[in-house]
């Protein structure tokens, strides 16, 4: 896939996610292969141009971490020149617009999918990014309040004649919560409607959700999002399965995954590594039958030390031949966390 002058090696996105899409989650996806375009955390651009690349928990990444898009909460036309500036001196391989965050926190500031319901703002905010960058730009929106072909229809339309490179749909209602399934063939109306690259985005959780939204949707490409954290080897699959790339299956060994992660948090300021460790755990905690108790553990930890225990106790009693695979990788993160 090509977006502007960038060229992906898969159609494979990671969706923004607060809490999860930070340096440490995305070297994990790319110790397994298949991402096309990584992302960062939703960004707050009246913050950005102050931030400090070194420390901030939102921008700290490793040399191997591109191609990256930074996704940008924009409130105002005035919020787009520096937060731009920023980006170029951060070295931004692709900016997305967030137009669909439904999170009301967000929506009472002005911004993500709130911006929906103003057309002629986000044509301000558009033009002057298009003005402001040559990088690629990008969009995500959902699908509105309610359904309407008329209204979808024309804010797309206008986000392409202003400039947009690549438009993503999450393919639920603003109020639509994760649990509901996601309508997939209003990603192919979209599709129909403009001639940049569509992206499909919404409970892709596995191989044969790939298949099939891309069946319903006829997207150019699919973001995935939980499904990263759920289980990190997916982007390689899909890429594999689904679009004959030659990734090596390699065998995977959960317990050193996770140390993988752990051992990559350290990269952040110390006061910033536990909230992203639970919130990681939550969603890894699936791939075992009583990962409750493994989530519930992690949760209840006071610091990055005590969660590796109690996630080390976990494995002991629920992955074995896990914690046997991988127990030089387990004793080199406690030595790390030790040190």
């Amino acid at each position: 896939m090509k977006i502007n002058d960038l060229c992906l090696d898969a159609p494979l996105l990671l969706a923004p996610m607060a809490g999860l899409t930070h340096s440490a989650l995305r070297t994990l996806l790319l110790q397994f292969g298949g991402v096309g375009l990584l992302s960062t955390e939703m960004l707050a651009a009246r913050k950005l141009p102050v931030e400090n690349e070194l420390l901030s928990p939102f921008l700290v990444r490793t040399d191997q971490e591109k191609p990256l898009s930074y996704q940008l909460l924009v409130s105002g036309v005035d919020e787009i020149a520096p937060a731009l500036e920023a980006l170029h001196r951060l070295d931004a391989d692709a900016v997305d617009i967030n137009l669909g965050c439904p999170a009301p926190k967000v929506r009472r500031s002005g911004g993500g999918s709130s911006l929906m319901d103003a057309p002629e703002l986000v044509r301000e905010i558009i033009a002057e990014a298009r003005r402001a960058t040559a990088l690629p730009l990008t969009a995500k929106i959902r699908l509105g309040e309610s359904f309407s072909e008329e209204r979808l229809q024309s804010f797309c339309q206008m986000l392409e004649g202003e400039g947009i490179d690549l438009l993503t749909v999450h393919a639920r209602l603003r109020k639509e919560a994760f649990c509901r399934k996601p309508h997939w063939e209003w990603v192919a109306k979209v599709k129909e409607w403009v001639s940049i690259p569509v992206i499909a985005n919404g409970s892709v959780l596995s191989v044969a959700d790939a298949k099939k939204c891309l069946q319903v949707s006829n997207a150019d490409g699919l973001m995935i999002g939980r499904g990263a954290a759920y289980t990190p080897w997916l982007f390689a699959d899909i890429a594999r399965e689904v679009y004959g790339l030659d990734i090596p299956k390699v065998k995977i060994c959960q317990p050193a995954v996770y140390a993988d992660f752990v051992a990559a948090l350290l990269r952040f300021v110390p006061e910033r590594r536990l909230g992203r460790m639970k919130e990681f755990t939550h969603y890894f905690a699936k791939n075992y039958f009583f990962g409750h108790t493994l989530a519930c553990a992690v949760q209840g930890a006071g610091s990055v030390e005590q969660a590796w225990q109690r996630a080390c106790a976990f494995f002991q009693r629920n992955d074995e031949q896990g914690m046997a695979e991988g127990e030089q990788r387990l004793v080199e993160v406690s030595a790390l966390l030790e040190g």
